[in-house]
């Protein structure tokens, strides 16, 4: 397997990262700068952070003009790392995405030409407007994190995150998303309309300036692998990891599910429940880390019945409903501590 070599970054300023202020310091100063250009919508950033630590990937899906590439493109300015960002159309090509071998006339041999997926943060603004074709292009770098070309295999840079936008009310020339494909993305996020307040605050800030352009790195790409290898050695007992599987299991026999979620979104949903605890300065997952982030890794997977759909019932409704009837795990029964952030169990293997 070859490995794809990104050119050397400029770093950050000095001072603004390292792995000396912690887990949550360098979490936090990547928060505030997100949340510093995305105003009123400290939820969504989190779960955003939440995903980049659980080494997941992200889609982000509202009506036009509510900052969905905008908060893309902040979380890619706020770490130094390589970035890309491929503007789905119609006649983009899967070689646009991949990469394309060429003939070298001198060499006599042919050239690996990297496509735009060979960064550390992809941003794939209006995915859905792309051909099932050159989606598919993305299903091999998004879940094996490489990309094979002519028989050849190239690993992708780490960190890898593909951030993705796409509009859920225009249907002109869009194709919807393969279940495969959206399964591969590890969370759905909507963004909202803001509140008057901070629409307000937008207008005073936005107005006169544009605070993405000022926004400057906080974090290295170095930090943000220190920050996953800390997130994998979270504890997460073993009630909680059934309550994962209880709540996945709920959807596959749902009556109003024609499709339920899938054993990948049962890691998904374990792997992001335990970036929240690290985040939240624990050491261990509890249930309610796997509550909180179940709509948001579940729903976008789910595809309800026509009779459902006929009730107007969506699927993070039935997401909640699972919630309210599944049975939580009493957080005092277990040890649920194990040992600090950090500091993995000998043999302990990535979920």
């Amino acid at each position: 397997m070859t490995t794809y070599e990104e050119p050397a970054s400029h770093g950050c300023p000095p001072g603004q990262a390292g792995p000396g202020g912690g887990l949550t310091a360098t979490a936090e100063r990547i928060h505030r700068a997100v949340e510093g250009v995305i105003e009123g919508k400290p939820e969504v950033v989190r779960l955003s952070l939440t995903v980049l630590l659980a080494e997941g990937h992200l889609l982000i899906e509202d009506v036009p003009g509510v900052g969905k590439t905008m908060l893309a493109k902040a979380l890619a300015r706020s770490i130094d790392c390589s970035v890309r960002r491929i503007q789905f159309t119609p006649d983009l090509l899967p070689s646009d995405i991949t990469g394309v071998s060429v003939f070298d006339q001198q060499r006599r041999d042919f050239e690996f030409k990297p496509g735009a997926i060979f960064a550390q943060l992809v941003i794939g603004d209006e995915i859905n407007r792309a051909s099932p074709k050159t989606q598919s292009a993305l299903l091999e770098s998004m879940e094996e994190r490489q990309v094979t070309v002519d028989g050849h295999t190239y690993e992708l840079p780490a960190p890898f995150m593909v951030v993705a936008t796409q509009n859920p009310v225009e249907m002109e020339g869009t194709y919807p998303l393969p279940e495969a494909q959206r399964d591969r993305f590890m969370a759905r996020v909507s963004m909202g309309y803001p509140s008057p307040e901070a629409e307000l605050r937008m207008l005073g800030t936005h107005g006169a300036a544009a605070p993405l352009e000022d926004l400057q790195p906080v974090a290295h790409a170095h930090d943000v692998l220190k920050l996953i290898e800390a997130v994998r050695a979270v504890h997460i007992a073993e009630p909680v990891r059934r309550y994962a599987v209880d709540l996945v299991t709920a959807t596959r026999h749902h009556p109003e599910l024609r499709l339920g979620a899938s054993p990948r979104a049962t890691l998904h949903l374990v792997r992001a429940a335990k970036a929240a605890a690290a985040l939240a300065g624990r050491e261990f997952a509890l249930p309610d880390d796997v509550r909180a982030l179940a709509v948001a890794v579940l729903a976008h997977r789910l595809l309800p019945t026509a009779q459902a759909q006929l009730g107007r019932r969506t699927a993070e409704q039935i997401v909640l409903e699972i919630l309210q009837r599944t049975p939580v795990p009493d957080p005092s029964a277990p040890h649920w501590r194990q040992q600090p952030i950090g500091h993995p169990q000998p043999g302990a293997r990535r979920l």
